[in-house]
């Protein structure tokens, strides 16, 4: 069957933002029951779009068909510990334990028909994360972060801290106190030893943290006196996701040799890289909950890592690797349970994440749950090139690179797709290449994609990684403009509808972009950042001193003219092309009057813009509603401002200054 010509962009597509966010959820975390009564039941959790923005986990009996529900109508699994939440569930012996939103509670539901019992009390301002229950002490260890000096107006922020919970009466113990924060508390099996990472500002998890390990005392609920030891990090060595061997010994990842690799801590003490490879086992700690890397809990001395696109099992006792070939290239959330299997959540270029089950001496892998199920042909999906290019100060720089693809048209000969540019978040994250509709969206409607993981991003090593320090605002911006160029240079976009987007500190690249550079003929901001100076004195504490690094410290008169000098709020005047901003109202990271005042002034200066508030939407949208408002808005946009006729006759949205 021939196709259609059509100019790019007018491209009819069955990828509707109804379908990109009703009848989808996304994998928050997974878990195994690793009790020994239990020890058939994966569990993970599921952000359902098309039900508010509700958490809810859920169960599949291993062996059996389908999945339960476990949690009600009427509360969400959901954390807000460092704001970004995660690790909000955890589970024993058939029971679920979790964070409920609303409250940020902590609950205990002994099945999935059961009400959820209150276990912590109520009305304390406390928060709980990243739990887990040992056996042997009984005991639940997990974060607190609590908020009722903030409340009362004691203290100016929370106070974080690792406690150890009675899961009979809610009690709860203070372990290890005074930094900024904390995460990972992991009890060793015998249940004598437990560790956790620990660290203060300016520094961000990625930065520099501490690895800590204490002797419990006899009631499991403290810490013995003395025994509080430093094990690994410190001076701008990032380690992360401790966890225990069957025999008592420590693991943990570590960035010490300039990539996140795995390590044991032997027991004469030795600390050894078991598989040193320029590749990352693990990503930046913006959420709790996620496990790179797990021990198979029989004491076969295997464990189950991931590393880069990799996922693979390394035998202790023999010394051996060797790689799993599962047919995709994300792993997350992984966890091997009593029968030997892994379970994950895992994604390709051509598959949405799904919970899987993998069994590691054969490599048969069996979905369990997808994310979402179309059913559409595979010529509508555009499969993304990874490519890199040289960019300033004799860098280079990467991304993924997606064609427009449609198998039912085809361009005029002669003629070049627009380019919109995709900015992560973070900035310390990096964009994936798994099959994202947001992306195929645009490129099923004639549009390429360049995806791009700046200097600063993860997945690439330390060095890499550490290239944005005092440079958020720069190089970022010039990899994205760069990209950009590259391609129109190469005759694969047309350089005159060069457009970019991005969300949260991609929202920041994004508004600099225009700011700063004159590359870009049109750009939308999803709850981006406008003005620096307000994000440093009006944030969460997680993030307080996060621009320390970025920027540089907000002090002297000369600190604060940096800030100024890169907030795209700032520089209006320079702007010379379009602007659409979608924005939460109740975001505490990037407060609305930020979107209000870009918008505001651009639209004194007479250039097309267009502002969206989301009532009741925070620091990213959840609700299906608004999903599809801000996608169909931002194409109708792209639209308006190059004077393409889109198929999708339904959007229409007020544009101020549209001549």
């Amino acid at each position: 069957m021939s196709s259609t010509l059509s100019p790019y962009g007018s491209w009819v597509s069955p990828i509707s933002s109804q379908l990109v966010s009703e009848s989808s959820v996304s994998f928050q975390e997974l878990h195994v029951d690793q009790s020994l009564s239990n020890p058939d039941t994966v569990y993970w959790s599921e952000l359902r779009f098309d039900e508010g923005g509700r958490y809810v986990v859920c169960s599949h009996n291993i062996g059996m068909t389908g999945f339960k529900t476990w949690t009600p109508e009427g509360f969400s699994s959901r954390t807000r510990v460092h704001e970004y939440g995660g690790g909000a569930a955890f589970m024993r012996n058939g029971v679920v334990f979790f964070s409920n939103f609303t409250d940020q509670n902590m609950y205990r539901q002994t099945s999935p028909d059961a009400q959820p019992v209150l276990l912590t009390e109520k009305d304390r301002e406390w928060r709980y994360a990243d739990g887990c229950y040992n056996t042997k002490t009984g005991r639940i260890y997990c974060i607190r972060e609590d908020h009722s000096g903030v409340k009362s107006g004691v203290t100016k922020e929370a106070v974080n801290t690792v406690v150890s919970l009675n899961p009979e009466n809610g009690k709860q113990t203070i372990m290890a106190s005074g930094k900024d924060f904390y995460s990972s508390p992991k009890v060793s099996p015998d249940g004598k030893k437990i560790a956790w990472v620990q660290w203060s500002r300016p520094n961000m998890p990625w930065d520099s943290t501490e690895l800590m390990v204490a002797e419990l005392t006899e009631s499991s609920d403290g810490i013995k006196e003395d025994s509080v030891k430093l094990v690994a990090g410190g001076d701008g060595t990032s380690v992360m996701h401790p966890s225990w061997t069957t025999d008592n010994e420590l693991l943990y990842i570590s960035d010490v040799t300039d990539w996140w690799n795995l390590y044991h801590v032997t027991g004469s003490g030795e600390h050894i890289n078991l598989i040193p490879r320029s590749v990352e086992c693990g990503g930046p700690h913006w959420l709790f909950g996620d496990t790179p890397y797990m021990v198979d809990p029989r004491g076969n001395g295997d464990i189950v890592t991931v590393y880069g696109f990799e996922m693979g099992v390394y035998n202790l006792k023999s010394g051996q690797y060797h790689v799993i070939d599962t047919g995709f290239t994300s792993h997350n959330y992984v966890n091997v349970a009593y029968n030997g299997m892994v379970y994950c959540v895992a994604g390709s270029p051509t598959r949405f994440s799904c919970v899987v089950e993998i069994n590691k001496d054969t490599g048969k892998v069996t979905v369990l749950r997808e994310s979402k199920t179309l059913g559409l042909d595979k010529g509508y999906y555009s499969i993304p090139t990874e490519i890199k290019w040289q960019t300033t100060e004799g860098d280079e720089a990467f991304g993924y690179f997606y064609r427009p693809t449609n198998k039912d048209f085809a361009a005029p000969e002669g003629t070049l797709p627009p380019l919109l540019v995709k900015n992560h978040g973070g900035p310390t994250s990096q964009a994936s290449n798994i099959l994202n509709l947001k992306i195929q969206y645009f490129t099923s409607r004639g549009f390429a994609v360049l995806d791009v993981n700046y200097r600063g991003s993860t997945g690439y090593g330390k060095t890499y990684r550490n290239r944005l320090e005092k440079n958020w605002g720069v190089l970022d911006l010039d990899d994205s403009c760069t990209g950009a160029t590259f391609l129109a240079d190469t005759g694969k976009v047309d350089g005159e509808k060069l457009c970019i987007d991005g969300g949260s500190a991609g929202g920041y690249t994004t508004l600099a972009a225009l700011a700063f550079r004159d590359v870009f003929k049109s750009g939308v901001s999803h709850y981006g950042v406008a003005d620096l100076e307000a994000l440093a004195g009006d944030t969460h504490k997680f993030e307080s001193r996060y621009l320390d690094n970025l920027i540089g410290p907000y002090v002297t008169d000369a600190d604060k003219q940096v800030y100024k000098d890169r907030s795209p709020i700032h520089f209006v005047h320079q702007l010379s092309c379009s602007l659409a901003l979608f924005q939460g109202s109740e975001d505490k990271i990037v407060p609305p009057n930020q979107a209000e005042m870009m918008y505001k002034a651009v639209k004194a200066k007479g250039l097309p813009t267009m502002y969206v508030l989301f009532p009741g939407e925070q620091h990213g949208f959840r609700k299906a509603e608004n999903i599809q408002t801000a996608l169909d808005g931002e194409f109708y946009f792209f639209s308006k401002v190059f004077g393409f006729e889109p198929a999708d006759k339904h959007i229409n949205l007020p544009i101020d200054n549209l001549k």
